[in-house]
Order: C-alpha cells, then structure tokens, then sequence
C-alpha cells in the first residue's frame, strides 16, 4: 500500500555514533533527528560542519533537466554567532539538532565567572561560566546590585551556554 515507504525511517537511530561524551544526557534522547534538507526554512536549527546552527536564510535552485535542486543555507551558529553555509540537495537528509532553552535562578557568581545556578530539584549546577559579552557583563552588574536574576542556558549537541537572562522582580 501507499504506507510502505514510511516504515525504513525508525531503522536509522541505532546508527548513531555512541560518542560517550554526549550520552551523560539525562534521558539517553538523541541530540539529532534527521530532517530532509527541502523541509529546511528560515529559523529551524540544522548542523552544518558538525555545529548546531540557525538558518537566516535558504533558497532553491535547479541545477538543469536531470539535475536534483538543491537548497543552499546561510546559517548562524547558535553559540557563536558564527556564519556559516552549506548547499545540500532537497531530498538528502541533514540533522537537525535538539535545542533546549531553560531558565536557572544565578545564586552565586565566583571570581573567575562562574555561574551557581539553582536546578528544580534544588541542587546546583557550577560548571557554566558567564559568556563574555554584555550578557554576561549585565548579569554581573544585576548581581552585584543585589538583584535576582534568571540567566537562559541554552544547550544543544552536548555544549550549554548562558545567551540571555532576566530580571525577576521582587513584589
């Protein structure tokens, strides 16, 4: 029946590289699914050279009669705002990374700038490092003003980051 061909996708993930350094992910999910690059758009997230990126921009292009079209991406790294871009034909599958945003009270920032985030579960997480930029320099400057601030740790492929952050107001 027209079903069929939807059955050969699921065979797929158990050729994932078991690289051990991103299996300490709480739920053992994958960190990539694959997505056919056609379906790529503006602001889905795709790998592009190992990188979990942000597309800014796609367009398609016919390569002649017989020729596949392909899609050419413009694309910012997600943690560095790095451009890059890549040209992959329609019907090939690209990885899409898994990206999460989550929202962590700063408890404590020490000298070298690392950051004490209060988890859920009340234990904390001291390993991320406010980024050097004005992100980082405000939540610095909040936090020496005594103010209670939610700092946004993206994460993705394995690397966390702290890209934004908010003020919480006391009432």
């Amino acid at each position: 029946g027209p079903f069929a061909e939807t059955e050969d996708n699921t065979a797929e993930m158990s050729d994932i590289d078991e690289n051990t350094e991103f299996t300490a992910n709480s739920s053992g999910a994958s960190l990539v699914i694959p997505v056919q690059a056609g379906a790529l758009k503006k602001g889905s997230h795709v790998v592009i050279k190992g990188r979990p990126c942000k597309i800014v921009e796609t367009s398609t292009s016919k390569t002649g009669k017989h020729g596949h079209a392909k899609v050419h991406m413009v694309a910012l790294d997600i943690f560095t705002n790095k451009k890059l871009e890549d040209i992959c034909p329609t019907t090939h599958n690209m990885e899409q990374p898994i990206v999460n945003r989550n929202d962590y009270q700063v408890l404590n920032i020490d000298e070298e700038g690392f950051a004490s985030l209060l988890l859920e579960d009340g234990t904390t997480k001291d390993d991320l490092k406010l980024p050097e930029n004005d992100v980082g320099e405000q939540i610095q400057a909040g936090f020496e003003d005594g103010k209670d601030i939610l700092a946004s740790v993206l994460t993705s492929m394995g690397e966390e980051m702290i890209i934004a952050f908010k003020e919480i107001s006391q009432k």
